[in-house]
């Protein structure tokens, strides 16, 4: 275990308060908030899975989805158990919702983490599978030395967490993707645990502070899949910049929801209404060629051809398009 950041002790009876994320737990002796793995013991509040990993892979970055950063390169990346929402669709629930202990994990320092990044060829972490802000001591003292090594760190969120240990980890981020579930926050109350304005807040953030942020949309059928709804995803995204990649993912029915897949016309149909005021809109969870092709929005030259996660650059150069000249929103090429 680690002293965990971000809390403060209560007067009442060794009670805690967990100031990391917007839920604001307050755990009693004994007892973890939420996300099972900030504990309090003693009136002091710990990170159980510190150092401690239920899954660690080399990666095609493209499976983060991060289509713009660094394409076609391999990432270290490793997940914990636990989580602060409670999506009923959660497509790793088992992991993510899931007690610490349950599952076999190994320990890696941070040290540990870089020597088999550097070892493996990767560009660097990728702190995913389950929610990787709630671990956040291991991650932070994991990015600080992945950047002093010369590496990236990449961070595949909900984005639901407080403001003030967000900035103070951005410093160490080159690139995210943050899992909007909805625009709608009665849909995060009733399916997620969490609410929309916190998650949005993390996105205008990470912009502001300049880290590159890609954005997943997952299209469940009758739930977050309405044009109206879309099109209000689409305005805000294009508020802050029109070259920030949007990701709509198919849903396949998992853990404690049953609705069927999502059709494919509706993510055809969710695309198009999109590249009406951004960029790059990709679709996710199916094999359909040309979806998730990224093209130059100013003369339409094929830039990256992508089958599954073989990714093939045709026409950029220097971050511009080879045909046009004109600039693209890639890093790393």
């Amino acid at each position: 275990m680690k002293q965990a950041l971000y809390y403060s002790s209560l007067k009442e009876s060794n009670k805690v308060l967990c100031q990391l994320c917007p839920h604001k737990c307050v755990i009693t002796d004994g007892n973890a908030g939420i996300c099972k793995i900030r504990k309090n013991e003693g009136g002091k509040l710990y990170a159980l899975v510190y150092n401690k990993n239920t899954s660690i892979n080399l990666d095609p970055i493209e499976k983060k989805p991060l289509y713009h950063f660094y394409p076609g390169s391999k990432i270290l990346s490793i997940g914990t158990t636990g989580c602060n929402f409670k999506c009923q669709f959660c497509q790793n629930y088992e992991i993510s919702q899931c007690p610490p202990g349950s599952l076999p994990a190994k320990e890696f320092s941070s040290e540990d983490i870089v020597k088999l990044a550097q070892s493996n060829g990767s560009i660097g972490v990728a702190y995913t599978y389950n929610e990787p802000l709630i671990n956040y001591e291991h991650l932070k003292e994991t990015a600080i030395i992945i950047k002093e090594n010369g590496l990236v760190n990449v961070l595949v969120t909900n984005g639901y967490i407080n403001e003030e240990p967000l900035v103070n980890l951005l410093p160490y981020i080159d690139a995210a993707n943050i899992d909007v579930k909805s625009f709608k926050n009665e849909f995060y109350k009733k399916y997620c645990g969490g609410s929309l304005p916190e998650v949005m807040r993390t996105v205008e953030v990470m912009f502001k502070k300049g880290i590159h942020i890609e954005i997943t949309n997952l299209l469940i059928p009758g739930l977050n899949d309405k044009n109206e709804e879309i099109k209000e995803l689409v305005d805000w995204i294009s508020a802050l910049s029109d070259k920030i990649p949007l990701h709509f993912s198919r849903y396949f029915p998992c853990y404690k929801l049953t609705i069927g897949a999502t059709p494919l016309q509706t993510l055809q149909k969710a695309r198009d209404i999109a590249i009406k005021r951004l960029k790059y809109v990709y679709l996710g969870n199916i094999w359909e060629e040309k979806a998730g092709n990224t093209y130059c929005f100013n003369c339409g030259e094929l830039l990256i051809r992508r089958e599954g996660y073989k990714t093939d650059i045709t026409a950029i150069n220097d971050g511009r398009c080879s045909k046009c000249g004109e600039e693209t929103n890639v890093i790393g090429i």
